[in-house]
């Protein structure tokens, strides 16, 4: 990796790399060959209707934990905040109470889904996903591309939520890892599936933040490593060497680390997790200053949605998303190996 020279994240980073990025070796992330057009069409659009077939009918397994109404203070309070992000103003939401899953949705979960509608995510019909090049598990020719800007992340043939090295690799061992390469529109299929729903940005952080008012982290505002990890990030020269103090290289199981104070697993560090919100930069400055937002939904419309939560690859040379308030965003197809989600009650 001679060509992928950490640098700051500032205010564009690429925490998950794009679909439509460019590739700088040939193929870009976006695009498969003009013949598979069609077929990857009517693949999705099959997977759609199975998932839409047996909506509602799913075996969700994951322990809810019940988040209680109540009214915080949504954004950044810290000062670490990425200004292009929009984690400001800070503001005061009001939001119903809720029941949302305690950990990411896991292999095994996504598994039943997928086994009992036949689901294809798209990474699977679109051929390939982006895989962080220190987890590639493939051979040479299955690489693709890399991603403008983010060289460390190679477009891989034959990646997907089944196979998130490559085709090399497989899910042995990984049934309580978070599903990766998973799609906003593979989440939304398997939330069909399930009865249930993303969670919508607010009571996302509302529920990372575990009861606890204007901190950093679910914990507090301790640094992870103080007192042994608390959460899964990279550790190391980024992009290059990962000394895996925390104990991986990639995902962890859902359930490592200590929970919050509302009973959830890892809602920063591990993987970045989807939501219903369209993503807007601006938003929270469009708000009613100084008065609550009862039960905000995000904007009505958008290219991009919102990620939340950071992931196995955040450093704090390149990437410092893993906190409470931090904000992310890709488009609705974009997969790649550090993104999931976690699910809510209807």
């Amino acid at each position: 990796m001679d060509d992928a020279t950490p640098s700051s994240c500032g205010d564009s980073c690429t925490c998950t790399p794009q679909r439509s990025a460019a590739a700088p070796l040939g193929m870009p992330l976006s695009a498969p060959p003009a013949a598979s057009v069609t077929a990857i069409s009517d693949a999705t659009a099959a997977s759609a209707r199975s998932a839409t077939t047996a909506a509602g009918t799913g075996d969700h397994l994951i322990e809810h934990a019940a988040i209680p109404a109540g009214t915080f203070v949504m954004g950044d309070s810290s000062g670490d905040r990425n200004a292009a992000d929009g984690e400001l103003p800070q503001h005061p939401v009001s939001l119903d109470a809720f029941s949302i899953d305690v950990s990411s949705v896991t292999n095994d979960d996504f598994a039943r889904f997928v086994n009992a509608t036949g689901y294809l995510t798209e990474a699977e019909t679109f051929g390939y996903s982006a895989v962080f090049h220190l987890a590639v598990d493939a051979p040479e020719e299955d690489i693709v591309g890399r991603a403008a800007g983010a060289p460390w992340w190679f477009g891989v043939n034959g990646a997907d939520w089944k196979h998130p090295g490559g085709r090399n690799s497989s899910l042995e061992g990984l049934g309580d890892h978070p599903a990766v390469h998973i799609s906003f529109n593979d989440a939304e299929a398997y939330c069909a599936w399930a009865g249930r729903r993303l969670p919508t940005e607010a009571e996302w952080e509302y529920a990372s933040r575990g009861g606890l008012d204007q901190t950093k982290y679910p914990w507090g505002d301790d640094e992870m490593d103080a007192g042994g990890w608390r959460t899964n990030i990279f550790q190391g020269d980024f992009p290059r060497t990962n000394t895996m103090d925390d104990g991986y290289l990639t995902t962890a199981p859902v359930r490592s680390f200590e929970p919050n104070g509302y009973g959830l697993f890892q809602t920063v560090g591990n993987v970045w997790e989807w939501c219903a919100d369209w993503y807007d930069a601006n938003y929270y400055a469009t708000l009613p200053a100084d008065s609550p937002t009862d039960n905000p939904v995000g904007p009505q419309s958008g290219n991009v949605r919102v990620l939340r939560g950071g992931s196995y690859l955040c450093h704090i040379s390149y990437c410092n998303r893993y906190r409470n308030s931090a904000r992310s965003q890709n488009t609705p197809d974009s997969s790649m190996g550090n993104a999931g989600f976690r699910t809510v009650a209807l």
